[in-house]
């Protein structure tokens, strides 16, 4: 089965390999702890408020720092390292970590617990709390998920692009090297707009449970990766030199057009939440819908469609599963297939969540301005 699935080649390491592998995480979140509370930071208020003090929430940043100071080590392999191991060790790092993101999930849910936990499963997944946050502030959980699971991101793209040309060396695949460049330039855009994350729904609503966590650390920084898993086995395509060309450059078009999208429409977001009246870019006026105390964007990107961000998502997707150049391999298509159905639920959900934030008359007047989900004149 293994063999038949195409990655037989990630269960070929020694015992003790194996053990090393399964304990990975633990040694990577205890340095990216240490990293994060060394480091330098800044300090700036969120948009979540602090309901013992009424103000908004104190967040120390410096994902910037720790994401430059991780691939140097990686890099230049200071710890001993190979630049393989996050690659070969993928399967067994997962089980591990999985284990551990249990550990962190009951410890969230349950470790300090004044009573009873209702539906207890259900809280495990869920989570029980919006924010933990330790050592003065230094310290916050979240924050921490996206900083490990950012640049884990980056490193096990890198990684697999290591293996593959230890495999191929000139046959190998310019798609895969394309391919964790086009993950670590998402990793480091993420960290520079970093404060942006403090105004996005993750942040604001969801509580810290299994789903989080896991998700977090595991999903996005292992398992983001998953069709390199098949595809780093698979050479350069062989296109011929015209073609190369228009797969290459077409797809790094792809790309940087669905980052473009998301980018834009989280930055006016954001821009809107902090100063409603200001104009996005000093040239989209910040049209919304007045709903009680709290306004509803409708203007600029977020006028094209409900979620037009996700589709932006969506096109880097797309990039990723047509950079490998090999197209009818189910693998290329396994991340593609992930965010499609991931954002397709998120969007029904957060639409029943906003209809009770902003009341029923409001979100349908929104809806009724603001016709299409994701995709414009389809869905």
């Amino acid at each position: 089965m293994i063999e038949w699935l195409g990655i037989g080649h990630l269960f070929q390491l020694t015992r003790t390999e194996a053990i090393a592998g399964f304990f990975t995480p633990m040694v990577i979140f205890a340095a990216f702890f240490v990293a994060q509370v060394v480091l330098p930071g800044r300090r700036v208020p969120g948009y979540v408020t602090d309901p013992d003090s009424g103000e908004p929430r104190n967040y120390r940043l410096n994902g910037i720092l720790v994401f430059a100071l991780a691939v140097i080590v990686w890099a230049l392999e200071l710890t001993g390292m190979p630049h393989d191991w996050f690659y070969r060790s993928s399967i067994h790092a997962v089980a591990g970590g999985t284990v551990l993101c249990g550990i962190f999930a009951m410890l969230a849910v349950f470790g300090g617990s004044d009573g009873k936990v209702e539906r207890p499963l259900a809280a495990l997944w869920e989570g029980r709390v919006l924010e933990l946050q330790f050592l003065n502030e230094r310290f916050d959980v979240k924050m921490y998920l996206y900083v490990v699971g950012g640049t884990m991101l980056s490193l096990n793209a890198m990684s697999g692009a290591a293996w593959h040309y230890e495999l191929f060396g000139a046959d190998a695949n310019p798609g895969v090297f394309l391919y964790a460049a086009f993950l670590t330039f998402y990793v480091a855009d993420y960290f520079v707009f970093e404060r942006v994350q403090l105004y996005t729904y993750d942040v604001i609503h969801e509580r810290l449970g299994f789903k989080m966590i896991w998700g977090g650390l595991m999903v996005y920084g292992w398992l983001y990766i998953l069709p390199l898993w098949g595809m780093a086995v698979y050479p350069n395509p062989g296109f011929a030199p015209g073609w190369s060309h228009v797969w290459l450059i077409g797809s790094t078009a792809l790309f940087l057009v669905g980052w473009g999208i998301a980018r834009g429409a989280n930055m006016q977001k954001y821009t809107f939440k902090r100063w409603p009246e200001r104009k996005f870019l000093g040239l989209i006026e910040p049209g919304y819908i007045e709903a009680g105390d709290r306004k509803i964007l409708c203007s600029g990107l977020w006028g094209v469609a409900r979620h037009f961000n996700y589709l932006g998502e969506g096109f880097h997707a797309l990039a990723i599963a047509l950079v490998f150049g090999h197209f009818a391999v189910p693998w290329a298509w396994t991340y593609f297939l992930f965010i499609v159905g991931l954002f397709i639920f998120r969007q029904r959900l957060d639409d029943r969540f906003c209809a009770e934030k902003y009341g029923a008359e409001k979100w349908a007047e929104y809806r009724e301005r603001v016709r299409w989900r994701i995709i414009p004149g389809i869905y």
